[in-house]
């Protein structure tokens, strides 16, 4: 049972900004001026196994960080389909969609500010977590019960999974 009110059947891709949804919206600075970010271990597994089961995944960022690549890499999400310094986001949403041959329903986006307010209005599912901001709030479909960082990607990317079938089946138990 989903608590998402959208024909979770349709989605094929899910695509996810960083920071604030899969990374605190509070970033510890290094001694040399680099942001370090969290990560949630049950968002990057929930990640991988959407990935193994075939779904399409992306990262739009405004983010450098090379560490955030690298991480996103490692989680099985092609190279090609990771934006970074995504200045205005809706053109790399555009280039992801249409390299990908998918139509607007079938694309899942999480957002949680200004610039991700134009993607959220053109995919299927727009999704944010908890601590949003208010804008990004009034177009989301679905506000996750979690905080960015804290679950938010694992929450959705679950409920997509278990209305699908993909789940709990033989895929899920291991890397």
């Amino acid at each position: 049972m989903s608590t998402i009110n959208y024909d979770l059947k349709k989605i094929k891709a899910l695509v996810f900004d960083v920071d604030g949804v899969l990374s605190a919206n509070v970033i510890p600075m290094s001694p040399d001026g680099e942001p370090m970010r969290t990560v949630n271990i049950k968002d990057g597994y929930a990640l991988h196994l959407a990935g193994k089961q075939g779904l399409l995944l992306g990262i739009i960022t405004g983010g450098r960080s090379e560490a955030v690549r690298k991480r996103f890499v490692a989680l099985g999400i092609p190279s090609a389909d990771i934006y970074m310094s995504s200045s205005v986001k809706i053109h790399d949403y555009h280039d992801f969609r249409d390299r990908h041959s998918l139509k607007n329903e079938e694309i899942l986006y999480v957002g949680d500010d200004i610039p991700d307010i134009e993607v959220m209005r053109e995919c299927g599912l727009p999704c944010c977590p908890k601590d949003a901001s208010a804008e990004v709030k009034a177009v989301s479909r679905y506000i996750s019960y979690a905080n960015g960082g804290y679950g938010c990607g694992r929450d959705v990317v679950e409920q997509v999974l278990k209305v699908q079938g993909l789940w709990m089946d033989d895929k899920a138990f291991g890397w």
